[in-house]
């Protein structure tokens, strides 16, 4: 099995390509704009954490047919009537386009567009695949980062989900994603060489079970690695503490990755104290989620920090968002035509649009207003911003620590009862007068 391409002009759906090839042959190159958006969020969600915008803008700058894939297309039967220009075409094909997008670390909510591309229509429609796995992908981690980040009410979550997810590439960008989301840092180790991700790590079953003593084990590890994270489950914890005391090892923490955690994280707690290791904190694993957390914490168990993979890697209860990328407008001979999706409960609305956040005196968000870009809502913030013109992004995007920094601060923003892991408050987004508006328009002269 040969490894992903460095190319990743092929990392798309087939009809995108098919609709290339009967734009081109029907000699359309109008200027489209292209909205991308999620029709509604998973259950006990009320809110989306963007992210994935930096390797989005990475594909579109970087976006090349290779001559060994213009020939695989060639050879499909389904082209058989596509001319030799098309593929002309593709050999010398570039995003020329422009971008509007919602910054990496801004919340979001339903039918908001988090995402617009405007470009001839052939390099706005190839794109749509790879855009909307990208973004979605790391959106859905950062979400379910952010809830699980608020359960452990100021303890550090470290993203332990590489194994389980779906793919190493995954795993590279969810760890990623999950930084952006609140984790302090992962145990992901190319994510942290690509993208300054902090990396973590601590031992497994297998070195403690390597050695015929438990107390050697602890004791060759911790002299490589003094003031480390030792595992202490592999048998009995409160023999692997006596362990620890009688070598005089003084671990950072011990970590827990089996059982009861609430009581075992007592007993561990007591039995650290008792042997003199009072400084010694508890990091706890295995199987966990926001609302395990929740519950252990509110049972009061003395756990300082939690390692956190499955549920996160995956985003297991709520493992996609229901996004699309909808076609809002045409300009034809230099004038714009408006474009809108009736079918029964999928009505898109059209025209480009804006976002306007609405913040009270204290600086909380009470509301959002999607309308029409040309719109001016003077007590409002604009959430898109162009990022991309002519192909090119308009500046560098920022260090991720910087992207971290600013989810956790405009989440603060975001009254607690949306933030709430059960039965949060839906958060109310309306559209605009102008908005509904053109939609009435256009749906009128489409006599529907």
């Amino acid at each position: 099995m040969k490894p992903l391409p460095d190319s990743q002009a092929l990392i798309t759906d087939l009809y995108e390509l098919t609709m290339a090839a009967a734009y081109f042959e029907n000699r359309c190159q109008d200027v489209a704009s292209f909205e991308m958006f999620v029709r509604r969020l998973p259950r006990e969600r009320s809110y989306m954490l963007c992210a994935g915008l930096e390797q989005a803008l990475d594909y579109l700058e970087n976006l090349r047919f290779a001559p060994q894939e213009i020939e695989y297309l060639r050879s499909q039967p389904v082209f058989e009537h596509v001319g030799h220009d098309f593929w002309e075409y593709l050999a010398k094909f570039r995003f020329t386009g422009e971008v509007w997008a919602m910054p990496e670390g801004t919340p979001a909510f339903p039918g908001e567009p988090l995402l617009r591309v405007t470009a001839p229509i052939i390099e706005a429609q190839v794109v749509e695949t790879f855009l909307l796995t990208t973004i979605m992908f790391q959106t859905m981690i950062a979400s379910k980062a952010a809830r699980v980040v608020e359960a452990a009410q100021g303890r550090d979550i470290i993203e332990f989900g590489s194994r389980r997810a779906h793919g190493a590439g995954a795993g590279v960008l969810g760890a990623r994603a999950a930084y952006i989301g609140g984790c302090a840092g992962t145990s992901n180790v190319a994510s942290g060489h690509l993208f300054g991700v902090p990396i973590y790590g601590t031992m497994a079953h297998s070195f403690v079970m390597a050695y015929a003593d438990e107390a050697e084990a602890f004791a060759r590890f911790e002299r490589i690695f003094p003031h480390s994270i030792l595992l202490i489950d592999t048998y009995d914890t409160a023999t692997a503490i006596g362990h620890l005391a009688a070598r005089g090892l003084k671990p950072a923490a011990v970590r827990l990755d089996s059982g009861d955690l609430i009581e075992t994280a007592r007993q561990v707690r007591a039995d650290l104290d008792a042997a003199g290791l009072a400084g010694t904190k508890i990091f706890a694993s295995g199987d966990l989620d926001e609302l395990a957390i929740s519950s252990v914490l509110a049972a009061g168990a003395p756990v300082d920090a939690f390692g956190v993979g499955t549920e996160l890697a995956t985003s297991r209860d709520a493992p996609v968002l229901s996004a699309v990328y909808k076609l809002v407008e045409v300009e034809i001979a230099g004038q714009r035509q408006f474009r809108a999706k009736f079918s029964e409960s999928k009505t898109s609305y059209p025209g480009i649009k804006q976002v306007f956040r609405y913040a009270d005196a204290t600086g909380c968000y009470v509301r959002d207003v999607i309308g029409r870009a040309e719109e001016k809502h003077s007590h409002a913030i604009t959430l898109l911003e162009c990022v991309m013109r002519g192909g090119k992004r308009l500046r560098p995007c920022p260090p991720l620590r910087e992207v971290r920094d600013r989810a956790h601060s405009l989440l603060q923003r975001l009254p607690r009862q949306y933030r709430l892991l059960r039965n949060a408050e839906r958060y109310t987004v309306r559209v605009s007068d102008e908005l509904q508006a053109l939609l009435d328009q256009v749906r009128e002269s489409r006599q529907l």
